[in-house]
């Protein structure tokens, strides 16, 4: 017996009894694992681990063919980095002991519950992951090295944070897992799980992006899982949620920490059980939906302080991808700079050309609270002032500081104070033009209607 599933797996279960290996795929998939590849021939084992990139290998010691024992040797030998977990009929200490003397990260016994097995492959794929996150760290990463460069254009950036970044997202994009981006607000998640959509093997599905923040009681299951006609009063038709109108493909659930921790549960169950029943409906319907989720905030808090359910953070969480601040990689301020300017001047029919140097020297001494999404109002506010063929640092609405002089208290503002300003700038340029400046800010123009009332604008 030897299956492979459709799409790219990490994980390879090895037993001559073909049908525990169909129990253990089922307990796999229904505990929201990607879907294992299975082979009862462990002759064949080197052969397809050389072939596939398998991060971890359950597999069985005890075989009619071949010793499990030296196919463990021989894998932690040519494969050093994938995972091996083993199991067997008999609980002997001493045959415990050697396999994880070989390498093995953990010895399991034939007939324990699922979920000791769950716990345990998770723990090995998170060594995995945390090992290939080391080796990132630890070696210097460079754009050249990129497999596929081509799905990372509309990324701009030359800083080589970044190209670890880019690695882990080519790394992770093949495989079915689930993703959680962690980043300040700002740095582009949205647009990197765009390019984990596209690299992966859903590429020609849909990838659908959803705002967590938008969603509370009956609103979440009516938009997430849709209802049947006649589900509640108004509802006329059927109507599919997020969740089918995302099958087949990839479910980006943005701003995750801000869900509502009664319906966290909710998703939880669609999550493991990859199914769902619509509002009004008894007809249960199969989800086959990527999860990849964001969060702004440092989930771990979120967990320690009940405000996030930690089930739910390691289900979405097989793999984590860390953007940088761009005040962290700060060769990628004027590229981008330049970038939006480019972009900007062609949208409102300017020649502006280039930054003077004092802009530019200004640039790279911020910080950027809001990241790459304030560069790229700060510069899209000023080209609408700017009446010259370079941007002026006087054009800039948001105060740098003043050059040669350290930041005092003078110069200080805090976040909201800054963006009050920036809004005024901005509607002063567009002459009170509400619906442009909500364009040239990239928020909805209720939030700009929103931020005006509450800063009294």
């Amino acid at each position: 017996m030897q299956t492979f599933p459709e799409n790219d797996t990490p994980i390879l279960v090895i037993d001559d009894d073909t049908g525990l290996l169909t129990s253990i795929h089922a307990v796999l998939v229904s505990a929201g694992f990607p879907e294992p590849a299975l082979l009862s021939d462990g002759r064949q084992a080197l052969d397809l681990i050389a072939k596939h990139d398998f991060h971890l290998v359950l597999l069985d010691l005890m075989m009619p063919d071949i010793d499990g024992m030296a196919i463990l040797k021989a894998i932690k030998t040519r494969f050093p980095h994938v995972e091996c977990v083993v199991f067997t009929a008999v609980d002997d200490v001493e045959t415990a002991i050697e396999a994880i003397r070989h390498g093995a990260f953990d010895y399991l016994v034939k007939g324990l519950n699922n979920e000791k097995l769950v716990i345990t492959l998770n723990h090995a794929l998170e060594r995995y992951s945390l090992r290939q996150e080391r080796t990132l760290l630890t070696q210097r990463q460079n754009f050249t090295d990129l497999r596929h460069p081509e799905a990372f254009q509309s990324l701009i950036t030359q800083d080589n944070a970044m190209a670890r970044v880019f690695r882990q997202v080519e790394s992770v994009a093949p495989t079915d897992y689930s993703v959680l981006i962690s980043g300040e607000s700002g740095t582009g998640k949205e647009m990197l799980a765009k390019v984990i959509h596209r690299l992966s093997n859903r590429a020609e599905t849909p990838f659908l992006p959803v705002n967590m923040a938008a969603f509370s009681g009956s609103l979440f299951e009516d938009e997430f899982f849709g209802h049947a006609k006649g589900a509640y009063t108004n509802a006329v038709g059927e109507k599919k949620g997020f969740l089918e109108e995302a099958q087949g493909g990839s479910l980006f659930l943005d701003e995750i920490t801000e869900l509502d921790l009664a319906l966290q549960g909710k998703l939880l169950r669609v999550i493991e059980e990859k199914e769902l029943y619509r509002l009004g409906s008894t007809r249960l319907r199969s989800v086959d939906v990527r999860f990849i989720a964001a969060t702004n905030r440092d989930i771990q808090v979120e967990i320690a302080e009940g405000r996030f359910r930690a089930d739910l953070f390691y289900r979405l969480n097989t793999c984590t991808i860390s953007l940088p601040p761009l005040r962290e990689r700060r060769g990628d301020i004027l590229p981008l700079a330049s970038h939006f300017l480019n972009v900007h001047a062609a949208l409102n029919g300017k020649s502006i050309t280039d930054l003077t140097p004092e802009l530019a020297e200004r640039l790279q001494s911020y910080d950027f609270p809001g990241n790459v999404r304030e560069l790229q109002n700060m510069i899209a506010s000023a080209v609408l002032v700017e009446g010259t063929d370079k941007l002026q640092l006087q054009s800039v609405g948001i105060p740098l500081g003043q050059p040669g002089v350290e930041a005092s208290e003078t110069t200080l503002f805090s976040l909201s104070e800054m963006e009050r300003r920036h809004i005024q700038t901005v509607l002063d340029a567009t002459r009170g033009d509400r619906a442009r400046a909500a364009e040239i800010l990239g928020i909805n123009l209720s939030t700009v209607y929103r931020k005006i009332k509450r800063y009294g604008i």
